[in-house]
């Protein structure tokens, strides 16, 4: 089993950054894509980006190219979700998701391992 911890929610600005990161442990791989998926109010989880092992492949949802940027840290088992630009639209909770698919694949039924998620708010 891998267990996944999201980490640096919170509340913020329109216009502002947040680092979230997401630690992997107990029988980690380093054959998973990882992604980032978000939930808002009375909607449903979506898409948001993801990245191959090597980092060398990334999918990004059309709502956040140009503003979010997926990176990893292996060395650390590590994920990373930088969101800039930052909109009230973008508040939801922030899961990060392991997948056993080589490339990065963009649906929630492809990832096997969830974190608990992380508040992200955007004041207007």
């Amino acid at each position: 089993q891998v267990h996944l911890v999201e980490s640096g929610g919170g509340l913020v600005q329109a216009g502002g950054s947040l680092r979230l990161s997401c630690a992997a442990s107990g029988r980690t791989s380093s054959h998973y894509a990882m992604g980032w998926f978000r939930q808002a109010p009375g909607k449903e989880r979506e898409f948001v980006t993801a990245i191959n092992w090597s980092g060398g492949y990334t999918n990004n949802a059309d709502s956040v190219k140009g503003r979010f940027t997926i990176s990893r840290d292996n060395a650390k088992n590590t994920v990373y979700l930088q969101m800039n630009s930052l909109k009230p639209e973008d508040t939801a909770v922030y899961y990060c998701a392991a997948s056993s698919i080589t490339l990065p694949p963009t649906n929630r039924a492809a990832y096997n391992y969830w974190g608990q998620g992380t508040q992200v708010t955007v004041s207007s």
